[in-house]
């Protein structure tokens, strides 16, 4: 009974054992199957476990891992360096170029207005003194004497003859006080606009720019003084009309006009 119970007790281990056995052959089979299912090798097989967690690394692979953190710190500084390179300089200049036109814009817009503002001074200016001198010219006009054609044509005539011939007297137009006085009868001119002109513009004839053109008048000459005196008054008459005014002034001589009024108006009035 006794050997019977001790047979059956190391049956019963053995078959423990042959079944651990078993188990462990199915284990080892599955992990290979699988690891070679997924491409693995025999070493790989050997590596697997806790074991190959915990196992030193080796300076070759120390080696790849510096290698490779090397290259991306040099990929990187590459990067940085291709940045820092970059050409900016065409994008400062664009801005440089815009800030220097406004500048230059405002500049000129500053300079348009001062320009506008002193036009605008000197127009203001030149009309008041336009209206001081019309005022002035108007003031000067009022006290030169008139004329009085009522008194006829003989009488006129003589009266003015003697005045022109006082004041031309010692001039290349002395004598020829009659053909003044005739001729501003005939085209009703004031009998001493045309002998004060004459002395505005060549000193009584002295100075003629044209033969016997002693006011400046045209661009021709004439052949007698008397041919000359009867196509200036004429011209004044159908021009400037009866006698002197600033607006004939200004017309007769723009270029200085307010000086040419009141030397002619001085003259006319010494006659």
């Amino acid at each position: 009974m006794t050997d019977r119970r001790y047979k059956q007790r190391k049956s019963s281990i053995v078959a423990k054992i042959a079944a651990v056995g078993c188990a462990s052959i199915v284990l080892a089979g599955c992990i290979g199957f699988g690891i070679a299912s997924a491409g693995g090798s025999a070493q790989e097989v050997d590596a697997f476990g806790i074991d190959a967690l915990s196992a030193p690394v080796s300076e070759a692979d120390t080696a790849t891992f510096a290698e490779n953190a090397t290259d991306s710190s040099a990929r990187e500084a590459t990067v940085l360096a291709s940045t820092a390179k970059r050409d900016i300089s065409k994008g400062i200049e664009a801005i440089e170029a815009e800030e220097e036109a406004a500048r230059i814009a405002a500049e000129e817009a500053a300079r348009a207005e001062e320009a506008a503002r002193v036009a605008a001074a000197e127009a203001a200016k030149a009309e008041q003194q336009a209206r001081a001198a019309q005022d002035s010219a108007a003031s000067a006009l009022a006290s030169l004497p008139d004329v009085d054609f009522s008194v006829g044509k003989e009488a006129f005539i003589s009266t003015w003859t003697d005045r022109i011939d006082a004041y031309l007297a010692g001039s290349p137009l002395a004598g020829q006080g009659a053909t003044f006085a005739t001729a501003a009868w005939d085209y009703g001119v004031d009998p001493r606009w045309s002998p004060a002109i004459s002395n505005t513009e060549s000193s009584k004839g002295a100075v003629c720019f044209k033969p016997y053109n002693a006011w400046g008048w045209g661009q021709s000459g004439w052949g007698s003084w008397e041919e000359a005196i009867n196509a200036h008054v004429a011209g004044l008459a159908s021009v400037y009309g009866y006698s002197i005014t600033y607006g004939a002034a200004m017309k007769y001589c723009p270029p200085n006009y307010d000086h040419w009024f009141n030397a002619t108006l001085g003259q006319m009035m010494m006659i």
